[in-house]
Formats: structure tokens, sequence, C-alpha cells
């Protein structure tokens, strides 16, 4: 193997198949996590064409049943991780908080923010020690500033820098790092799905709908390029850090 392996959430669509095909491409093995489907058999041909021992695995971050069974699954074919791209996430629910669904709302919580910390502490025993290894995570500007009708996303994004924050506090003697990036506004399926929102549920939807019209999107290749050094070759002197994707 010419790099250590990396696990890459979400690694079926969108940005996080970019950094998962980019990680792969520059040799390291990367084993792509995501909800079932064709998309994520696909990622995962590919990813094992472009470095050997390279797979996928059906993963959904709100269940913990399937993230024990996927870290299960990784704890049987390697003794060391170098890293983890914690991209995985949702936007659901997109309403007022006095309207959301409840279940959704916890959903959204257990996916993006309490499912990082559950498959990070499944798989922490095989990180660091005479090697770094990195976790990324994956924030956003909503994690800074208040979105009306995003309450459970600000929340999780929020959480899960500081999650960062204190996994790079505790990390620093077992030589694992840890940062978050935000990687801008990129066309992705969730941009998708944010646009598909009901506007009289979101006062925001129509500047999202003119940044996509308006070819204001970033592409999830551009932006995993400039991540995937980021994620390879960040030193313990970052962790704690959170970078801007407009900034590298």
């Amino acid at each position: 193997m010419a790099g250590g392996p990396y696990i890459v959430t979400g690694a079926s669509k969108g940005i996080g198949r970019e950094i998962a095909l980019q990680l792969a491409e520059q040799g390291h093995p990367v084993i792509g996590l995501a909800r079932s489907s064709n998309e994520l058999v696909e990622i995962g041909d590919l990813l094992a064409d472009s470095c050997t021992g390279s797979f996928s695995i059906a993963c959904d971050l709100s269940l913990p049943a399937d993230i024990q069974s996927a870290a299960e699954k990784i704890c049987e074919q390697f003794d060391w991780i170098a890293g983890i791209v914690h991209n995985a996430g949702t936007i659901f629910p997109i309403n007022s908080m006095a309207n959301s669904d409840m279940a959704q709302w916890t959903n959204c919580i257990q996916a993006n923010l309490i499912g990082v910390q559950d498959l990070t502490q499944q798989v922490m025993h095989l990180m660091g020690g005479t090697k770094q290894s990195r976790v990324t995570t994956i924030s956003s500007g909503a994690s800074l500033r208040p979105v009306e009708s995003w309450s459970a996303y600000c929340v999780s994004k929020a959480g899960l820098d500081m999650w960062a924050k204190c996994l790079a506090a505790e990390g620093a003697d077992a030589n694992i790092s840890a940062i978050s990036v935000a990687p801008g506004v990129v066309d992705t399926g969730m941009q998708s799905d944010i646009r598909s929102a009901n506007p009289a549920n979101f006062p925001s939807h129509g500047d999202f709908v003119s940044l996509y019209t308006d070819g204001h999107l970033t592409q999830s290749k551009d932006v995993a390029e400039k991540l995937s050094q980021l994620i390879l070759n960040h030193s313990m002197e970052h962790s704690g850090q959170r970078f801007d994707v407009r900034e590298l």
C-alpha cells in the first residue's frame, strides 16, 4: 500500500464521492460509507479499481446498528487507520423550530453529529500511535450563523465543529489530529433538496434558488481537489482549527 487507509462517509455522492476518489487516486485505500444505493456499489467498484484494498459499506449514520456493523468490518480488515473524513449529513427538516417534525429533527442530530462520535469511537483504537491519524469534518457556514428553518442542521454543524476541537485536544498525545473545513456553497444533492423545500417553510428559499440559477455554486470535484491535500497532510499544529475551502 502506498498510503494508509481512510474512511470517507457520505461517499456515494457529491463532495464525499469526489474526496474518496481523490484519496484513492493518491494511493490510499478508501472505505466508502453511505446509505445503501446503486451509487454506493458503483463508487465501491471505482475505488477498488483505483487503489487495492478499497471497498464500500452500506451504513446509515442515523442507525447505531449500521455503524456497529461497519466498524466491525473495518476492524477486521485493518490494524491501523490513517484518517476519517466525516462528510455524510442531512439538511432535513427544513422548517421552523415550532413546526419541525421531532423525529426528523432528532434524526438530523443523530446522523450529523452523534453518528460521527459513534463511528469514530468504535475505530479509535486503530488510530494514532507512531504515525499520525487525521480526522477531517466537513463543516458549514451554518455552524457559525443561524439560518431560519435549518435549526437541526445548524445545531449539528456547530456541535461538529466543537466535536473536532475536543478530539484535537484529547488526541494530541495519541498522535490523532482533527480539523473542520467549510466547503462553501457546492452543487450537491443537498443543494437540490434545499431548492425543493416549500418556500412557505423556508424564508431564504429564493436566495438558494438564485445561487443555482446565477451559476454561483462550485463543483464537488473542484472542492475535493482543494481539500485532499489538507485532509492528507495537515499537521498536528493544525489540529483543532477550522478552515474555509475558499481560503485554501
